[in-house]
């Protein structure tokens, strides 16, 4: 499968919205994205890895997959898009209207808000642009919101160009969301990313992204071994102190964060699952 971190990520959420009675994020419109095939096959390959994620597992094939999502690939990407959902609603109170989403893959913000004032702005690679497209269209869906599409590579300035041209006003308020990236990207890298957002964001505007810390637990180990066997190695960690201050030379004040004890109590409470170890959760704002 092409897009294979986008498209685990995506069943995920799919999953745990179809069997939980209480979501802890709510992804109405994920299953859609994937097609019966493709929910069905990472189903079966991650049920067949059950020994790999958890050795001497006794029990049977659903069981395995309940245990497998709860335990290894949902709760990362539940609590990073719970956190920042949270951020985006808080944003869209303050005034807030344009989101722009950093590496968008498969995210259905823009199926799901019923905001039609807001501009949602979906930057990727071309072809994972045309790729998603292609799957809103198989579901029929028509998102409320206005949304510009901006096929680019997030390592080349010129994807700010590019927003621009598409609408985004540099002088007014706005929302980033960053999710998942930051694993891939080396320290240079990341900060050359966060430099230019910082280029085009005025004062209050903010960043929201999940981050890689020293000292990681076995869920996200074994998360980093994946994305590696999936040719997406992740490349650098970091202490909050550390992120703290490649935020501050950026012009950005951190101003919420959580680890993986206060995300598991601010998102988990009610939930046999935990956040991560070794992952923050940032919501930065232009000073």
């Amino acid at each position: 499968m092409d897009n294979m971190t986008a498209l685990v990520s995506c069943f995920a959420r799919a999953y745990h919205y179809r069997n939980s009675e209480r979501p802890v994020f709510a992804d109405s419109v994920a299953e859609q994205i994937l097609t019966a095939e493709e929910y069905s096959a990472i189903s079966r390959n991650m049920t067949q890895g059950i020994q790999y994620f958890a050795p001497g597992f006794r029990g049977t094939q659903e069981e395995a997959l309940r245990f497998i999502v709860n335990h290894q690939l949902a709760p990362s990407v539940l609590a990073r898009s719970a956190f920042c959902e949270r951020a985006i609603d808080n944003a869209v109170r303050l005034g807030c209207r344009q989101i722009v989403i950093y590496a968008c893959g498969y995210d259905t913000f823009s199926l799901r808000t019923h905001n039609q004032s807001l501009t949602v702005y979906e930057l990727d690679r071309p072809e994972m642009i045309a790729d998603r497209w292609k799957r809103i269209a198989r579901t029929g869906l028509e998102p409320a919101c206005h949304v510009e599409d901006i096929g680019c590579d997030l390592s080349r300035s010129a994807w700010k160009e590019r927003l621009v041209e598409a609408g985004f006003d540099v002088e007014r308020p706005s929302f980033s969301s960053l999710l998942g990236i930051s694993y891939y990207l080396t320290r240079d890298e990341f900060e050359k990313l966060i430099a230019d957002i910082a280029s085009i964001s005025c004062e209050g505007a903010s960043i929201s992204f999940d981050y890689p810390m020293n000292g990681e637990g076995g869920e996200s180990a074994k998360n980093r071994e994946l994305a590696a066997a999936a040719g997406e190695a992740m490349k650098a960690r970091y202490s909050y102190g550390e992120m703290e201050a490649l935020l501050s030379r950026m012009g950005f004040l951190i101003y919420e964060h959580m680890d993986a004890g206060e995300a598991t109590e601010a998102f988990f409470k009610d939930s046999d699952m935990t956040a991560p170890a070794g992952v923050g959760y940032c919501l930065a704002v232009r000073k």
